[in-house]
This record gives structure tokens, sequence and C-alpha cells, in this order.
């Protein structure tokens, strides 16, 4: 099992930062994917940014590549979202999460792919 906690959201002015955490713990390398999803209100869950854990591959979607990057210190077993030049369009609940099979390599945009998950923070931005 892999247990993942999110922190870092916030309330911030468009244009600011913001750095999400997701520190993850137990069975850690059998995770083959780990990424960010966003979720607003009556809209369905949307791909962020995935890292392959072996490789460092980095993913983006087209909406923050620019301006949102993923890092991660293994040594703290945490993967972080730097988050600059927010928009109020990037206003959503931001979920960590981690894929255990390999064929979320090649499907890592898809919420499906994925079966472990933060319990989410809140990014607002206002402008």
């Amino acid at each position: 099992q892999v247990q993942l906690v999110e922190s870092g959201g916030g309330l911030v002015q468009a244009g600011g930062s913001l750095r999400l955490s997701c520190v993850a713990s137990g069975r850690t390398f059998s995770s083959y994917v780990m990424g960010w999803f966003r979720q607003a209100p009556g809209k369905e869950r949307e791909f962020v940014a995935a890292i392959n854990w072996i490789s460092g591959a980095t993913f983006y979607a087209d909406s923050v590549k620019g301006r949102f990057t993923l890092s991660r210190d293994n040594a703290k077993n945490t993967l972080y979202l730097q988050m600059n030049n927010l928009r109020p369009e990037d206003t959503a609940v931001y979920y960590c999460a981690a894929a255990s099979r390999p064929d979320a390599r090649v499907r890592l945009m898809s919420p499906l792919s994925y079966d472990y998950w933060g319990q989410g923070t809140q990014v607002t931005v206002s402008s």
C-alpha cells in the first residue's frame, strides 16, 4: 500500500506562486508513476502533471506547461509541484496520486490509471 498526504495549498493572487507537497509512505517502491490531478466544482478530475518514478521523466498538461514544475526528494519520499504565474482558472482541489501498474506509464493522463490518492489540498487563485 501507498499512503499520500498533500499540503501547501492556499489562497493566492493571480500571478503568485505556491508549492504543493505530497509525502508518500508505505510501498513507494511499487509506484511506477506519481502525479497531480485537480478538480474544480462541477468539473471532472483533470490531469496536471506526472513523473515516471524510475526514469524521472516528467509530463505536463498543456494548460500548465511552462508554469508548473515537478520535482522530487527521494530522501524525504516527497513529490513537489511548483506552481508559478497562477491564474484564476487554476483554482481547484489538487490531488496527489500514485500508480502501481506499469501500464500507467503510457496512460498517465487518465485518473483511472492511478490506484492511490491523497486527500486533496485546495488551491484558490483570486483575480
